[in-house]
């Protein structure tokens, strides 16, 4: 169920359109955004990496460089030990060639997901001490992993943390009490004393950060010249592909990092990079975030999910085109795989949901033990999708339960789980997504303890709908799409612009697509004039909608001949549809009633 609503920020659109050169429609687009000051509206409209926040003003950042060089020009070890999704892989490449730029004795270890879990744990610090490691560099983890961290400095080791995830609190009284790890250094913005302008950056913009600071100091330079070096640009790019990657909102910095990073990877530095678009048939010309969110990195996920994430990082490191074309067909292949498992699981969890009493619950918690424990959180983001509610998915491993929750904005899911934490025996996450491990025995608990501590309404549950504009799509050009692409990139934070029209005639169409999940339709307007009108949705849903409201006699003319008799309101985006040479516009419908 979705409820529509036009958003209704104020401000003198006239005065903008006038300032920057804009429509007045394009001026409330940004209003719709939260962009209100100048300079924030010219740094939305004109911003260039330029603008990027000085790497020093991260905490710790400077304590951080002084260790790292000082063990650099010792000789001693280090090693880094990252995460086994896209955003830990990425920030392991930049770590790992940027210290390898500085002389770095360096090696890497990317955590199995199954072998090792999330995060430091105390083999892989007993491991690093017995190869004789001086210094381990976490990155994308290490802000939980106080426990271990002590056990590092027993042996006598230096641990320096860079993360991005919530600080771990307990709750006294009322008040948080957290509990930052006793590391040499923690670079963290999410740090309560940290300060940084913009602390909703991922693991690779921090270990990004870092690197340009790092090689700055040790050649004496400004950062903002490092950043303008062949080796800063390529470590954008992974900066730009694991901010989309890990669904970090595309404002303020984060937005200007993607936009950058995405024009740098058209023609990207780095082989395996353009190993991996090669394999799964993407033009670079034509790079934009749906295509690394939903192609190119649900293929190092995949492997990090169903076999070892080292792999992934292998691909980055590639010194031949041979190598990585190879190692890129073996992430797709994987990929390919994790699809067809993800959906049985899918399918299951919607059963349990459907014909249990699972489904009243406003928390969903999904035992399915026998999926794969690294399917669970893309099963529970694709439940939440269908179900509106936050979801858990819970799965049998040789260690206990494991699961990944995935959350709606009314629900902050490391918050309800905090509450909650004696059950587990590891948890950690964010506002959004989070992970879990604990006894088999605890699984009910959780679920009637989520349940029972739950304040959702109704009224959460709907999923909400903004309009930006009511327009009729008469006021579409082609010149008019050519002013929304300075808005791009889209992604979270930063959705395309949704326009709407009342009283929308629905004349003829037609099914495309090898699955036939594609509808293309000629519609009219009150006035008489034609569109080309395009929906990627669930077509049987609308094939059913129609036929409930104007019955299927009308919905069997409008695919057979000609109607006149279906009326829709729609949600739409207009865009430019290219096609043998020629250009014209097309309406791409989001939602209709």
């Amino acid at each position: 169920m979705s409820k529509w609503m036009v958003a209704a920020k104020r401000a003198d659109f006239g005065a903008i359109s006038e300032k920057y050169g804009i429509s007045p429609v394009l001026a409330r687009i940004i209003r719709n955004r939260d962009v209100v000051e100048d300079r924030d509206i010219d740094k939305f409209l004109n911003g260039t990496r330029k603008e990027l926040y000085a790497p020093n003003l991260l905490k710790d950042m400077d304590k951080t460089v002084k260790i790292l060089l000082e063990k650099i020009d010792a000789g001693k070890h280090i090693r880094i030990i990252g995460d086994y999704d896209i955003d830990g892989v990425c920030s392991t490449y930049i770590l790992y060639r940027g210290l390898t730029e500085c002389g770095a004795c360096v090696d890497t270890v990317i955590p199995h997901r199954v072998h090792d879990g999330y995060g430091l744990n105390d083999n892989l610090i007993q491991d690093a001490f017995d190869a004789g490691t001086d210094t381990i560099l976490t990155c994308d983890n290490g802000i939980a992993a106080y426990d271990q961290i002590t056990f590092a400095n027993s042996l006598g080791m230096t641990v320096i943390v860079t993360d991005h995830h919530e600080v771990p609190y307990e709750e006294e009284a009322g008040e948080r009490r957290y509990r930052v790890p006793q590391a040499a250094a923690v670079v963290d913005p999410k740090q309560e004393d940290c300060g940084y302008p913009f602390p909703e950056i991922c693991g690779a913009v921090v270990a990004y950060k870092l690197i340009l600071a790092l090689i700055a100091r040790k050649h004496h330079n400004d950062w903002n010249e490092i950043m303008e070096s062949d080796l800063g640009l390529e470590l954008l790019e992974f900066a730009a592909f694991a901010t989309i990657g890990d669904v970090m909102e595309l404002r303020d910095e984060n937005r200007l990092i993607v936009k950058s990073g995405l024009e740098l990877m058209k023609h990207t530095r780095n082989v395996g990079l353009k190993a991996l678009m090669q394999v799964t048939g993407i033009d670079a010309a034509r790079l934009k975030p749906y295509t690394i969110g939903f192609v190119l990195g649900p293929c190092l996920n995949a492997m990090g999910r169903l076999d070892a994430a080292a792999n992934a990082l292998e691909l980055f490191k590639a010194d031949s085109i041979e190598k990585a074309v190879l190692l890129a067909g073996d992430l797709k292949a994987m990929n390919d795989s994790r699809k067809e498992l993800t959906q049985n699981g899918v399918e299951e969890a919607m059963e349990q949901i459907e014909n249990s009493e699972l489904g009243k619950d406003k928390v969903l918690v999904v035992y399915l033990p026998d999926v794969h424990e690294s399917l669970a959180g893309i099963i529970a983001g694709r439940v939440r999708e269908k179900c509106c509610k936050p979801t858990f998915v819970l799965t049998k491993t040789e260690d206990g339960v494991k699961g990944s929750g995935r959350s709606i904005e009314a629900f902050h899911m490391y918050d309800e789980m905090t509450k909650c934490k004696e059950l587990f025996t590891k948890y950690g996450g964010h506002k959004l997504a989070a992970g879990l491990s604990l006894p088999e025995k605890n699984v009910a608990v959780f679920r009637r303890m989520l349940n029972e501590n739950c304040h959702l309404t109704e009224e959460d549950f709907e999923e909400k709908v903004l309009i930006d504009v009511p327009m009729p799509m008469d006021y579409v050009t082609l010149d008019f799409v050519g002013e929304l692409n300075k808005l791009e990139p889209f992604g979270n934070g930063n959705p395309k612009p949704q326009f709407a029209q009342k009283n929308v005639h629905f004349i003829s169409g037609r099914i495309l697509g090898a699955n036939q999940n594609v509808g293309k339709y000629v519609v009219k307007d009150e006035t008489g004039r034609s569109y080309d009108m395009i929906y990627f949705g669930d077509i049987e849903g609308l094939n059913v909608y129609m036929a409930r409201k104007y019955g299927q006699e009308a919905v069997k003319m409008l695919y057979d001949k000609n109607t006149d008799d279906i009326l829709l309101s729609v949600i739409y985006y207009p865009e430019v549809n290219e096609y043998r040479g020629n250009v014209s516009l097309q309406m791409v419908m989001k939602y209709y009633m």
